[in-house]
């Protein structure tokens, strides 16, 4: 939790990692550490689990928590860690949140209430809530309006960032570039922001963001965290080479729905061990799987290799197909 003190150091590519079952739909733990244990060899600067590519809505609570006790633990203090607590119920995200926070997770991720679309003064005392139960936790909003049918206004992220201690930022799920601007306008710099859609993570960095946390890290960790380190140190042109390279792969992504695509691809190469999604999603059907075929020849050269027994210098190969 050596992060949790100092939340400006939350940045870079943090992967938004999917949540392995089991082909009988069971929790699979050690797919998870082995994701897990996989990113950080392959340079995630952080890694983030119960976001929407995770799948939290077919999971118990319980499950949540073991989850987030997990890759806490195979995390250590390596990298940040970024635990997606919210639901639609106060007193689940608060329990979730709690278990977050005594696992030694940087943050809470707290997706806006989903289904009853709440009003914006009802997302101000839901975030205030929340924080005041945790004042040592740094909480972060997680705006996903095509998932939850609200979106949090640039006005109410700054009534939070001005009015709660340890509201930090907010990951902006929205394709509508023109938010992200007007809320670092109304907030300032001191506002951390993080894109969650992926052909905006390279273009939010222009505007002052602190990185993205990303559904296109499960298959290429080391071109997502080369991209950022890119752009950081003024390559902008090898950042845009390898934002165009990773196109092929979003689009794969998004085949079907996330993220069915991209787990049936993590066990083919033997990241995890089944591509099972809970109900109600499927998995992919025959039009669906050549269809990820064709995205994943485009955009092998910035796949991350698969791991192995000894992991260990696995990034070479594709750091240089990134430049």
């Amino acid at each position: 939790m050596k992060f949790r003190t100092d939340p400006w150091r939350l940045t870079g590519s943090i992967a938004a990692l999917m949540t392995p079952f089991g082909d009988d739909g069971q929790l699979d733990l050690p797919s998870l550490r082995r994701m897990v244990a996989w990113q950080l060899d392959q340079g995630s600067h952080g890694v983030s689990i119960g976001g929407s590519t995770g799948e939290p809505s077919s999971q118990t609570i319980s499950e949540r928590a073991a989850a987030i006790r997990a890759v806490a633990d195979e995390v250590g203090d390596r990298v940040p860690f970024l635990a997606g607590t919210g639901t639609a119920k106060l007193d689940e995200t608060l329990e979730l949140t709690a278990v977050a926070r005594d696992a030694g997770a940087d943050a809470a991720l707290i997706i806006t209430p989903y289904y009853v679309k709440p009003t914006q003064e009802a997302l101000v005392r839901w975030y205030t809530t929340i924080a005041g139960e945790f004042p040592d936790l740094p909480i972060i909003a997680y705006n996903v309006p095509s998932r939850t049918c609200v979106d949090i206004a640039p006005e109410t992220v700054e009534r939070l960032f001005r009015a709660v201690d340890n509201f930090i930022g907010v990951k902006e799920t929205t394709a509508d570039f023109q938010h992200f601007s007007r809320v670092l306008h109304r907030c300032g710099p001191e506002l951390m922001v993080w894109s969650g859609i992926e052909l905006l993570c390279l273009p939010l960095l222009s505007l002052g963001g602190a990185g993205f946390i990303s559904a296109a890290a499960n298959l290429a960790p080391a071109a997502s965290a080369l991209m950022y380190d890119h752009w950081i140190a003024g390559d902008h042109d090898g950042a845009r080479r390898i934002h165009y390279g990773l196109h092929p792969l979003v689009d794969l992504l998004f085949v079907e729905t996330n993220p069915a695509p991209g787990k049936h691809v993590l066990a083919e190469r033997g990241v995890i061990a089944s591509p099972h999604v809970r109900p109600p999603l499927a998995g992919l059907t025959a039009a669906g799987r050549t269809r990820v075929e064709e995205l994943l020849a485009a955009g092998a050269d910035y796949l991350s290799p698969p791991p192995t027994e000894s992991l260990s210098g696995a990034t070479a190969p594709l750091m240089e197909a990134g430049r």
